[in-house]
């Protein structure tokens, strides 16, 4: 009766696992999906995306995590100019301390700047969106110098969140930066008037600080931030394999927390508050809020969805209010202008392994949009068929919510580009920037072509 016993329980969890995890386990573990080398939305793959490279010997510019946008605004807050920000780490196949190994923990990771403007004030206005011309050959990206930074102190940069810069004021600037010792997140400050120079204001460290990931700014000196993971590999013995446990088996002891700060950075306890927002989550990744500050989202990599929260302004409480299914692991998350949601991700986690480990070469991307229909849209249940413009429509993989309309963006079995994290895009021009976790050439833009 005993063994009954147990093996009725066995098989309860065992089915409400593969019940809670079927997409993820379906779609990013068992299927392998046929993508073409590269697709993107409404455009040409090849002639309107581009690799960024590094002129210099070192060869930093690669394995890129997160990608953000840096505006220039008047003292009317209209926007002026809007350059890229965006951390890499060259040395990630050697330090990771989420996916692992923890090996090489001393060359440090980097900060790079964008400017998609730049030198565009001489040119016709079509060189803003097409790479053969003058105007886009000239752009290079520029690594960031950081200033004062503490000797000795490792970087290794993931999420990266910077404040915008009003009529030429500096902008504050958050990282969060896996060391070797625990993860912290380093604040620095940045100027319009120098741009390639960060200047190192303090490290930011809490035992709440488990496994920062991705961060979401509420003000100059606030934000969300998730924690990925409860147990860490950098734990001894039970870190080897308990943090993968947690990942496959879609443990929700990770969460989302919100921080303020004093901003006074001589203070000697920076950190005013910290509540935790948004507990009990799988493996919680990107975290983004909308342009209005109404929305939160939170990426679950382990149960491919984004979980969606309405964001009281004043408290920052957030109220869970749906959650929509991608058809891949979701990595980070950013919303538009218009309050799009565009999710970057990972199609095929055997794949991305593989790579981590030497094996193969690439892994494949996927990056899409999840638009809020319309208050007159006239569906009464969810569509069958959607995205069908995509090679491998997100309909042939999750179910449609009513809510929202999911168009994907981008697609690459990794010979375009490999293993996409983050889709930033720029409603202004319809650019959209992706680094690539294990990319050679760790950011990638694609532009529209102009009507």
């Amino acid at each position: 009766m005993a063994f009954r016993s147990k093996l009725a329980i066995f098989v309860l969890l065992t089915s409400f696992y593969v019940w809670r995890s079927q997409y993820t386990l379906r779609n990013s573990i068992l299927t392998s999906s046929p993508f073409p080398d590269g697709y993107f939305h409404g455009g040409n793959f090849s002639s309107q995306c581009e690799t960024l490279n590094d002129e210099s010997e070192n060869n930093a510019l690669k394995f890129c995590e997160d990608v953000t946008f840096w505006d220039l605004k008047d003292n009317e807050a209209n926007l002026e100019e809007r350059k890229v920000l965006f951390t890499c780490d060259s040395g990630r196949k050697q330090w990771n301390t989420v996916m692992g190994p923890l090996h090489k923990p001393e060359p440090h990771g980097s900060l790079w700047l964008y400017s998609p403007n730049e030198n565009v004030a001489t040119e016709k206005p079509s060189s803003l969106f097409g790479f053969g011309n003058t105007a886009s050959a000239s752009i290079k990206p520029q690594r960031i110098t950081l200033e004062n930074y503490p000797e000795g102190h490792d970087f290794h940069p993931l999420g990266v969140k910077v404040w915008p810069s009003y009529a030429g004021n500096s902008s504050n600037l958050f990282i969060v930066n896996h060391a070797r010792q625990r993860t912290f997140i380093e604040q620095f400050v940045i100027s319009p008037s120098s741009p390639t120079v960060a200047t190192h204001v303090r490290t930011l460290s809490s035992p709440y600080f488990v496994s920062p990931n991705a961060l979401a700014l509420t003000s100059p000196n606030s934000f969300y931030v998730s924690n990925d993971h409860l147990i860490t590999r950098r734990w001894p013995l039970i870190g080897h394999f308990v943090p993968i446990m947690e990942t496959i088996l879609g443990l929700p002891l990770g969460w989302v927390a919100h921080v303020t700060l004093d901003s006074d950075a001589t203070a000697p306890f920076p950190i005013q508050t910290h509540a935790v927002t948004a507990p009990f989550i799988p493996f919680p990744n990107g975290v983004a809020i909308s342009a209005s500050g109404a929305q939160v989202a939170i990426a679950s990599t382990s149960l491919s969805q984004i979980m969606m929260y309405s964001r009281n302004t004043s408290t920052n409480e957030l109220v869970f209010r749906e959650s929509v299914l991608v058809p891949f692991c979701p990595d980070n998350i950013d919303f538009d202008d218009n309050d799009s949601l565009i999710v970057g991700g990972h199609p095929h986690f055997l794949t991305l392994v593989k790579v981590v480990k030497g094996v193969v070469p690439h892994a494949p991307s996927w990056v899409l949009s999840i638009t809020p229909r319309a208050s007159e849209s006239n569906l009464t249940e969810p569509p069958l068929n959607y995205d069908v413009m995509a090679p491998i429509p997100a309909s042939s993989r999750v179910p449609a919510t009513l809510s929202s309309e999911v168009v994907t963006l981008l697609q690459s079995n990794g010979v375009g580009f490999s293993s996409s994290t983050t889709g930033l895009r720029d409603s202004t021009t319809g650019a959209l920037y992706v680094p690539g976790l294990y990319a050679e050439e760790g950011l990638l833009v694609c532009r529209p072509a102009l009507a």
